[in-house]
């Protein structure tokens, strides 16, 4: 338990040697690591921490969470976002017995596509292009019973037309997972890191999206559902966009974002929160609900509150693949709907005598 003390002693320095720097309402670089990496993550509310479903891609959401268990899976999901921005995201999964040490590789990318460039005046000059990537390794170890811990260095990479940044950041996670009580708990700090290379050397160093999460799940024994609570910005209380003219609505009601206005303590904790539920019917279908307070307050329309701010998902499990299906709610206008393939590639691709040297073909419990 030493250990863990010390893992969760290091989160705090962390969070309160960066709380002052952060802002939150999209003012940072690299903002687009905050988006979700694959349609499971969106349909769980965008993040998720604490979930001990076979997904290698929530490890991304929490390093903690890859395991022997997710050995050789890959999944990819490629769609197109909001405006025709295409979106691709990809993560791998390999367990090494001989270091007792699970590793994940995963990539994001964002293709916003082309924009006519122009001066001040109307005057065109033909067309820029934005793009932004990023490539992060990591690895995850068990300790004791329960707990596993991990950690992961990422690369970012951001193009605007002839302007290029760089980031060099990294997330910290632990989580907690019984097997016979079926209670998970996660932790994790995520973006921590600085710039590198700046869009314009004469400005200052610009923050980076830095988060820190926690999510309980809980799975019912005689009953095929599980629900989760996720909280995150939890290094600072009041993250409401400071816009005296707006009054929001969520499922709680109506209510006024000023800042100044101290008395809104509903409005200030529930801004934290994401909440949903899982169902499992059978081991080959998964049908997710979510919730995200945050998203519904700040991309609602009071007139038509709609159903912005929920986010439903569908898994189908087919031994070799899964297939996973999201459709989130940001805003009145449309929701935005994803396609994700995960892939079993010791199923798909033996590899015969070389897994003796290679441990290709290893079957590993999925919380050995």
């Amino acid at each position: 338990m030493r250990r863990i003390k010390y893992t969760f002693t290091l989160v705090g320095l962390l969070c309160c040697n960066l709380a002052f720097g952060q802002v939150t309402g999209g003012q940072f670089a690299f903002d687009f690591m905050e988006l979700p990496n694959s349609p499971h993550v969106s349909a769980l509310g965008g993040i998720s921490v604490a979930d001990p479903d076979r997904d290698i891609s929530l490890v991304m959401q929490n390093p903690a969470m890859m395991r022997p268990g997710l050995h050789n899976e890959l999944s990819l999901n490629y769609n197109s976002f909001y405006g025709n921005i295409n979106m691709l995201n990809l993560q791998y999964g390999y367990h090494l017995p001989q270091l007792n040490t699970s590793f994940f590789l995963g990539i994001q990318y964002i293709n916003y596509g082309s924009f006519t460039e122009t001066d001040d005046v109307g005057n065109i000059y033909g067309d820029i292009h934005a793009v932004d990537y990023a490539v992060t390794l990591g690895a995850a170890r068990k300790y004791g019973e329960h707990w596993r811990y991990g950690a992961d260095l990422k690369f970012a990479h951001s193009v605007l037309a002839t302007s290029i940044a760089t980031a060099a950041m990294a997330d910290i996670g632990v989580n907690y997972y019984d097997t016979s009580t079926l209670w998970d708990f996660g932790l994790a700090a995520k973006n921590m890191g600085s710039m590198i290379t700046r869009y314009n050397n004469n400005n200052p160093l610009e923050p980076l999206p830095f988060d820190v999460q926690f999510g309980i799940s809980k799975r019912f024994k005689h009953m095929p559902l599980r629900l989760f609570t996720t909280i995150h910005h939890l290094y600072e209380w009041d993250i409401r966009y400071n816009n005296p003219a707006d009054n929001t609505a969520s499922i709680l009601g109506s209510s006024d974002t000023t800042k100044n206005n101290g008395n809104n303590f509903s409005d200030k904790l529930f801004r934290h929160f994401i909440f949903g539920a899982e169902l499992s019917l059978g081991s080959r279908l998964l049908v997710t609900v979510s919730y995200n307070d945050l998203r519904r307050r700040e991309m609602v329309i009071t007139t038509k509150p709609g159903t912005a701010g929920f986010a439903f998902g569908l898994g189908v499990n087919l031994n070799k693949f899964q297939v996973h299906y999201a459709r989130s709610y940001y805003h009145i206008e449309g929701a935005y709907n994803e396609f994700g393939l995960t892939m079993a590639l010791d199923k798909l691709y033996p590899r015969g005598k070389e897994n003796k040297k290679t441990n290709w073909k290893n079957v590993y419990g999925d919380w050995d």
